[in-house]
């Protein structure tokens, strides 16, 4: 699936994935600046995130919760070094939680995700419009 969108469609964008795609672990990939940790703040607030949202660049997870008491975790993987930082922090035990999990820099822990979770790619276009392309590995 690929979505072309600006700024100000980001909320329908999101609510369009989740209506089709109830994926709960799903990938973010794209350059610094494409825009994924304003897409994971969206995803926030449409699953009833009311609590404010940030990148957890330096603390690697955060945890929020939804107004149905349903728990969301973003992780922003982009310092680690080495692979088995995300194991010693416990990142299996949030992956495997059945919560939603959006993760920034997964490339950096390839031997980690679990096998069923949803791939969005956002790249920012000339115009200054997104391309956001989404896809699926189970």
């Amino acid at each position: 699936m690929e979505i072309k969108f600006s700024l100000d469609q980001i909320a329908s964008v999101v609510q369009q994935i989740l209506d089709q795609y109830p994926e709960k672990i799903i990938l973010f990939n794209g350059e610094m600046g494409a825009g994924k940790t304003t897409f994971i703040k969206q995803f926030c607030k449409t699953l009833g995130v009311s609590e404010a949202t940030s990148s957890p660049t330096f603390s690697l997870v955060n945890e929020y919760q939804t107004d149905d008491k349903k728990t969301v975790y973003h992780f922003d993987f982009y310092r680690l070094k080495q692979e088995t930082e995300a194991l010693d922090m416990g990142v299996e035990d949030y992956l495997y939680s059945n919560n939603w999990c959006f993760i920034e820099w997964s490339e950096k822990i390839p031997n980690l995700i679990p096998e069923n979770h949803s791939v969005i790619t956002i790249d920012l276009q000339p115009d200054g419009r997104r391309l956001l392309t989404l896809s699926h590995s189970r």
